[in-house]
């Protein structure tokens, strides 16, 4: 399965390709060459699929779509994005879209035609319209939404025609421009009955990754008949957390909890998409409270259980917060400084051995050592055994792990694991010596 045996790349288009905040419906500008520039780096990190967020008409961020058919006109045309799409092919890359489904902006075509001519429009029943109501916009009606943001008009998916519109623009993408897999936006509100019906669309070698972002347990939605994979919000919480309390119980905990060989793990051998950042929250480099450990970061990132997804500009260590709407998260690649030269080539060395080792795209879990400041894990998978160590602190970290050597898979010496020292803010990735 492909999507197990590499690392994926976010990128959230419009910010990365610098669009306008508000899109004028006027002349369309061409900004996907900024994307494709950066495709021969993107092979040589490692990277085995890109992950876009929302790049269809839109009214301002990508999530309140206005066509599902077309391309937003800030970045280019669709025939510009077939273009991409086929160099990212033919350098091994595969192409995941964000699938919104749950809900539209207020232009969207049927929505205007429910504004203009109200309980006689035809596509009234494609959204949940109280046309005795009143909204802010002061349209003398009310309509249900996405967690209270008006400006997102929720989808009435029971709907026949908003079913096969819907489904359509998804054999469009797949079919016009050879699309891999989807990121299925607020997933945890899409009723499993549509993942199901998604899934019968889509056959069985299509990627399907579900949003999930509270804590309930949804391993019963990664099964043939729905997802592939869920975004792992528990772990990312668990990580930036444990490392800034210095108490890697927390972190540990989750992973047992989640992937261990335990009767009451949630999702052992299932492939939750991880991450440290994404186009929502905090930058890695400004949620870590001490940068020393960016490198540590990664390290768990990429031999952890799970799908690792680096978050466009993060590995040079950009940093951003959720200030002004959240853009200071989506710059344009032009304002990223690419400086951090050290840190990228940690994570490209880990990106690229993970992409080599069955261990680590499928082996189990196994805890070794413990502590409030460091930790190790292995990873085993039909003879292969990789052994992670972890020291997030302020001394050496001393792990007595038995009378066997290990092979550090970046320098290639061996290293006995009766007496493995790692000095503070570093760690070991090592293949088991048979």
């Amino acid at each position: 399965m492909w999507f197990r045996e590499g690392t994926f790349y976010q990128i959230y288009p419009l910010g990365f390709c610098g669009a306008e905040r508000e899109n004028d419906f006027g002349i369309v500008r061409h900004r996907l060459g900024k994307i494709e520039k950066e495709v021969g780096r993107l092979k040589a990190l490692g990277v085995k699929a890109v992950l876009f967020n929302p790049l269809f008409e839109s009214e301002r961020h990508g999530y309140d779509t206005v066509d599902m058919y077309s391309v937003d006109r800030r970045l280019g045309t669709d025939g510009e994005f077939k273009a991409l799409v086929n160099k990212l092919h033919e350098n091994g890359i595969k192409v995941v879209l964000d699938g919104v489904f749950h809900h539209v902006g207020r232009a969207f075509g049927p929505f205007l035609e429910v504004l203009e001519k109200r309980e006689s429009a035809p596509t009234r029943d494609w959204f949940f319209v109280d046309f005795h109501g009143e909204n802010r916009y002061g349209d003398h009606l009310s309509y249900a939404d996405w967690e209270g943001h008006a400006e997102l008009v929720k989808l009435n998916l029971e709907n026949p025609e908003v079913q096969n519109y819907l489904l359509n623009a998804v054999r469009f993408w797949r079919e016009e421009w050879g699309i891999d897999g989807l990121r299925l936006d607020v997933c945890y509100l899409l009723p499993p009955w549509f993942l199901e019906l998604l899934r019968r669309t889509v056959g069985q070698d299509f990627f399907l990754l579900g949003e999930v972002i509270h804590g309930t347990n949804y391993a019963q939605n990664i099964c043939p008949e729905r997802l592939n994979s869920i975004t792992n919000y528990e772990c990312y919480k668990g990580m930036i957390s444990a490392f800034n309390s210095k108490n890697l119980f927390e972190i540990e905990h989750s992973l047992t909890r989640l992937f261990s060989s335990l009767p009451w793990a949630l999702y052992t051998g299932k492939p939750l998409l991880n991450f440290v950042d994404n186009h929502d929250v905090l930058r890695a480099a400004t949620a870590l409270q001490n940068r020393e450990n960016l490198p540590v970061l990664y390290a768990l990132l990429f031999t952890m259980p799970g799908i690792p997804c680096l978050y466009y500009g993060s590995e040079y260590g950009v940093e951003g917060d959720k200030s002004d709407f959240d853009r200071a998260l989506r710059p344009c690649i032009d304002d990223i400084v690419r400086g951090n030269e050290e840190l990228y080539n940690v994570i490209s060395a880990l990106s690229r051995f993970r992409g080599s080792s069955r261990a680590l795209a499928y082996g189990d879990y196994e805890k070794v050592a413990l502590r409030n400041e460091s930790m190790a894990f292995a990873r085993t998978f039909e003879g292969e055994t990789v052994l992670a160590a972890f020291n997030i602190g302020e001394k050496d970290a001393v792990f007595a792990l038995g009378d066997e050597r290990c092979r550090n898979v970046f320098t290639g010496e061996e290293t006995p694991l009766s007496a493995l020292t790692l000095a503070p803010h570093t760690f070991f990735v090592g293949t088991l010596i048979a």
